[in-house]
């Protein structure tokens, strides 16, 4: 049977780590639909691609459900089967203590993070499903805060264990139909996201340290490798961060 063909679909590909990973896949030869809100911010992303690379630029709110299958339908007439959906869409809050924390960005951190991935995997997992040859994976971004959380982040932090049943739940359904699921789980990457370490956050004990970040480009290569396996294989999860960032004896 075919194996995964080079078509990936990256949400978040405006910034960050999804302009990375979108960056990574084409220049290895994907051809790669790049999804988010900010339509300027995709295009960036496409001028900093080489030259020539198959990309298209395809705004999407990954919230709203007619988006997402209209992305989903848009690769499909435009690349054909898909291989590969980086489900990378997430969003945050400041720190902010539980009991202050209004219920209106709680609901703004969980669409985004939980139902937009949600909603991205069902689409990707339908195509395919349906698609021939059958099969592809996904790659969910998780976080370090899928395992410990920071303080003050509970929505963030909810959320991100969340994606981890999602991934553990696609990996399972995924059998029968060649559709394989994984999840990367990162600390401390250098995005606009992640500006303040420099200047310091506020750790368990209360105190308030500067933190070690990576260059993002590691992580896109980590991304790049999972994607590149064979169906047969698989990485379940993965955790790449600052080496020294504190998070293995974190409290």
């Amino acid at each position: 049977m075919s194996e995964i063909q080079k078509v990936a679909v990256v949400t978040g590909a405006g910034s960050g780590i999804g302009r990375a990973v979108a960056l990574a896949l084409a220049g290895a030869g994907w051809s790669v639909a790049l999804a988010g809100r900010r339509e300027e911010a995709l295009r960036e992303t496409a001028r900093l691609a080489d030259e020539g690379a198959p990309l298209a630029v395809l705004p999407t709110d990954v919230t709203v459900p007619e988006q997402v299958d209209a992305l989903f339908e848009a690769v499909r007439e435009r690349f054909g089967p898909l291989g590969l959906l980086f489900n990378n869409a997430g969003s945050g809050t400041p720190p902010i203590p539980v009991d202050e924390l209004p219920y209106e960005r709680w609901r703004e951190v969980v669409d985004v993070n939980l139902n937009g991935a949600f909603l991205c995997a069902q689409a990707a997992f339908r195509t395919m499903r349906h698609q021939r040859p059958q099969g592809g994976r996904i790659i969910n971004n998780g976080s370090i805060s899928a395992h410990v959380p920071r303080p003050k982040s509970i929505a963030y932090t909810a959320t991100k264990h969340a994606i981890t049943g999602l991934t553990r739940s696609l990996s399972l359904d995924g059998r029968p139909f060649r559709i394989a699921c994984g999840q990367i789980d990162i600390g401390n990457a250098a995005t606009e996201m992640t500006a303040r370490m420099a200047t310091g956050i506020e750790q368990a004990n209360g105190s308030v340290l500067a933190e070690p970040v990576m260059d993002a480009a590691d992580v896109a290569r980590t991304v790049l490798h999972m994607a590149s396996l064979p169906l047969a294989a698989n990485v379940q999860f993965a955790t790449v961060m600052a080496t020294t960032m504190p998070y293995i004896g974190r409290g």
